[in-house]
């Protein structure tokens, strides 16, 4: 009989049943604990109870996968009757999707209630470019729905992420459920292993000048590519995602920016010795964590909610200004001028 050291942690009431980090539902995700208590999986280790409509699982296999490091120093801790030797371990190939479900989803933005937002915000012709450069396509899993592809730098397709977002403020719908699902779980594929990559990826195969800019929001990277074009914007899905040495392996040797969401700032500096042991010359945006009010804060900011306050209405500009002074120092602290009607 088989003794499994790393289980998903048993039902003993709320307690144990914590928020997805994939599709953000309450209560309704299990994390891997170790019964022998040598190790403490970070949060996003995991299943989703929602397996239909979100199937996130992370496995501690995956977790190993990707932080190498914590596998050997396990070993060094007498797991080694229990563990296989690193050379006796086999990796997983990672799944993929095939292109041309992508191509077809890159259509009928019409619907697509997130394109039509940006439409309200910048010129239509700059918000179709977007949703071209990013390959940002729609679903029909649930009305007006933003497939958001998740393709790596050597241009196959890890997974979608599909998300709904309301028309009128381009905030994500969040009742009475997130709205978040993945391609692959919608495509039933099975034995699908999926190791997520950035959002924006394959942009860096063609775009080896800039420096890029790491948000957490996909929708971010969208708002912040169309203010800030010095930059190349990614974002990691999460605050979590991809801040392991695979994931991160793509940005060696680049120059990084990290501009995490309000609350999730420090959490993100804990990344930064990672980052730079793997050659990425890093820096962290924190102007907006030192100076913005209470109130943001708890709403949990992020960089596009400052940039779409600033409109090319340059009497509206000022208005605003008066009203949140921060907002002026915000645009003198990224060199940013106003954008043209």
């Amino acid at each position: 009989m088989t003794t499994h050291i790393f289980i998903l942690e048993p039902y003993k009431g709320i307690a144990t049943r914590h928020t997805c980090p994939a599709c953000q539902r309450k209560r309704c995700f299990s994390r891997y604990i170790d019964t022998e208590k040598r190790i403490s999986f970070p949060d996003h280790v995991g299943r989703c109870d929602h397996e239909q409509k979100c199937g996130y699982h992370f496995t501690p296999r995956n977790y190993f996968e990707e932080a190498p490091d914590t596998k050997q120093k396990l070993l060094e801790k007498s797991y080694s009757s229990i563990l296989p030797k690193p050379s006796e371990i086999k990796t997983t190939p990672t799944s993929f999707i095939d292109e041309k479900i992508v191509k077809r989803s890159l259509k009928c933005y019409e619907m697509n209630k997130l394109y039509q937002f940006l439409t309200s915000q910048f010129r239509e012709s700059s918000a179709m470019s977007l949703m071209k450069k990013y390959h940002v396509g729609s679903s029909k899993h649930g009305e007006g729905a933003t497939v958001f592809w998740q393709i790596d730098h050597n241009n196959p397709v890890r997974t979608g992420k599909i998300m709904l977002y309301k028309l009128n403020t381009g905030k994500r719908v969040k009742e009475p459920h997130n709205h978040i699902t993945w391609a692959h779980s919608l495509l039933h594929k099975p034995d699908f292993n999926l190791k997520q990559c950035f959002f924006g990826e394959h942009l860096l195969a063609t775009d080896k000048i800039r420096p890029v800019a790491l948000v957490e929001s996909e929708k971010t990277a969208l708002i912040a590519s169309y203010y800030l074009p010095q930059y190349l914007w990614l974002a990691s899905g999460g605050k979590n995602g991809c801040f392991y040495e695979n994931s991160l392996s793509v940005l060696a040797g680049k120059s990084v920016v990290l501009f995490p969401d309000l609350g999730d700032t420090e959490y993100w500096r804990g990344k930064i010795g990672v980052m730079k042991s793997i050659g990425i010359d890093v820096q962290l945006f924190d102007y907006l964590e030192a100076n913005a009010p209470p109130e943001e804060r708890k709403e949990g900011y992020d960089i596009a909610d400052y940039l779409l306050k600033i409109k090319p209405d340059e009497a509206i500009l000022q208005a605003m200004i008066r009203k949140n002074p921060n907002l002026k120092l915000l645009m003198e602290e990224l060199g940013l001028e106003l954008v043209n009607a």
